[in-house]
């Protein structure tokens, strides 16, 4: 194996930026009192230029006024990604108009005067094209540029230097399909070469009182002849990303869009539905509210097609006879509302919940706080049925409640054995849905709430 190395130094002398300023002139002319080890002096071909972003930022006059940082950090901020209040104050990671995520925007208060906040350069990658360009023009060599901003990194604690600009500079080195030394072939393997050229220069250059700009010799092999894609190409895209909020963050948006993911599904799979998606959704059922402290709710579940197969041939009978003599339709009307209970056939498992009022009901010398307290336990049902449902669509399972055992009550308790005082709350057919459910559409809550 050839040994290899490379060189990293600053350029003393930039002085302060001020908007306007050319700094590839403040380069050039920092740079010639250079001296190597082995004598040379200055820039040369092939070097890469490592710059920090705020005198990018200060020479494109991005120095603002800042009565409240907090606001400047709204107004660069695209997306929050997470929140956390600290003993120093509230620190926001949020994502900026760049596609970046870092703290508060790359809004920076330090080294700038009382009262003003350095932003980050508009189109950092635009940046060092421009500035590579220039120096190209003053030179007339061919170098590398990458601007720079520190960020705190997932999982790690501390700060480094990563890439948010760069020209003439390979971002990413993808060794996919290269071998290794054990022969075996490199499959996800992409180096983030602009971050690494960043967190090297970053050693040498400092963080207080250092030199914003630096030069990296010996890694000609990654400078470009044309400008290349830029350090845009090192973030990751936001559909590939597995971690685009905080935790609490995430899981507050699940506790906000839960209830909205429940559909009605009609059509499953065959995939079987594991028991351990049952005990949780009812976990999140028996979490509902109920009277006097009571837990009402009973769940049967009916996951073999064999075995519902006799209680809903009893109930399409019971159904039959009622639309038949209660409501005089026809045979074939009566057929294809008999179609409708299919989905209870035809799914993976079929659950029936119940509410059980022996024991916890209170019983009146009156008829009407008796019919009461049988709806205080039903709403109580139904709010568990609800709790099922949405716990169900959270772990990614479909299903569909249909009321029809409510309308037999006694041919249900008949067949599976039950007390009469087991109150059926329909049936909820689960499984995997065929396809994506359509959306719902979005209801103005102003037609079901007043306020007084």
């Amino acid at each position: 194996m050839t040994s290899r190395s490379f060189q990293v130094t600053t350029i003393d002398g930039i002085g302060r930026v001020q908007p306007g300023d050319d700094i590839a002139a403040h380069i050039v002319s920092a740079a010639s009192t250079i001296t190597w080890p082995n004598g040379d002096v200055g820039l040369a071909e092939g070097d890469i230029l490592v710059v920090t972003s705020k005198i990018v930022a200060k020479s494109e006059g991005r120095v603002v006024e800042a009565a409240s940082r907090e606001d400047v950090i709204d107004g660069e901020t695209v997306r929050v990604v997470a929140t956390r209040e600290t003993p120093r104050g509230v620190t926001r990671i949020v994502q900026t108009s760049h596609g970046l995520v870092l703290a508060a925007a790359g809004v920076d208060a330090s080294n700038v005067e009382d009262g003003k906040v350095v932003l980050l350069p508009v189109d950092p990658d635009a940046s060092a094209r421009e500035l590579r360009s220039r120096l190209r023009d003053t030179t007339g060599l061919a170098v590398g540029v990458v601007i720079t901003d520190t960020m705190g990194r997932p999982w790690r604690l501390g700060v480094g230097d990563v890439a948010i600009g760069c020209a003439g500079v390979l971002p990413l080195d993808d060794h996919t399909g290269r071998v290794d030394g054990f022969g075996r072939t490199l499959e996800m393997t992409v180096i983030a070469i602009g971050d690494e050229l960043a967190a090297a220069a970053d050693l040498a250059k400092g963080k207080i009182e250092g030199s914003p700009v630096a030069v990296i010799r010996g890694l000609g092999e990654y400078v470009l002849k044309e400008d290349g894609p830029g350090a845009r190409a090192i973030v990751r895209p936001l559909d590939e990303d597995l971690f685009t909020l905080g935790t609490r963050e995430a899981l507050e948006q699940g506790r906000r869009e839960a209830p909205f993911a429940r559909r009605t599904v009609r059509a499953f799979t065959d995939d079987a539905v594991p028991r351990s998606a049952i005990d949780g959704a009812v976990a999140a059922a028996v979490a509902a509210p109920a009277p006097h402290h009571s837990e009402p709710w009973r769940f049967i579940v009916l996951d073999e097609p064999t075995n519902r197969a006799g209680l809903l041939d009893a109930m399409a009978e019971q159904w039959r006879r009622d639309l038949a003599d209660r409501d005089g339709y026809s045979p074939e009307s009566i057929e294809r509302r008999l179609q409708r209970g299919n989905v209870l056939r035809n799914a993976p498992c079929v659950v029936l919940p119940f509410v059980v009022l022996a024991g916890a009901a209170h019983d009146y010398p009156d008829q009407a706080r008796n019919d009461a307290e049988r709806d205080l336990f039903m709403v109580a049902g139904g709010a568990a049925v609800q709790n099922f449902m949405v716990a169900l669509a959270a772990d990614g399972w479909g299903s569909a409640w249909i009321s029809s055992t409510m309308f037999c009550p006694s041919v249900v308790r008949d067949r599976l054995g039950l007390a009469d005082s087991w109150q059926p709350l329909g049936a909820v057919a689960v499984g995997k849905a065929v396809g994506t459910p359509s959306s719902r559409p979005e209801r103005e809550t102003q037609k079901f709430v007043e306020y007084r």
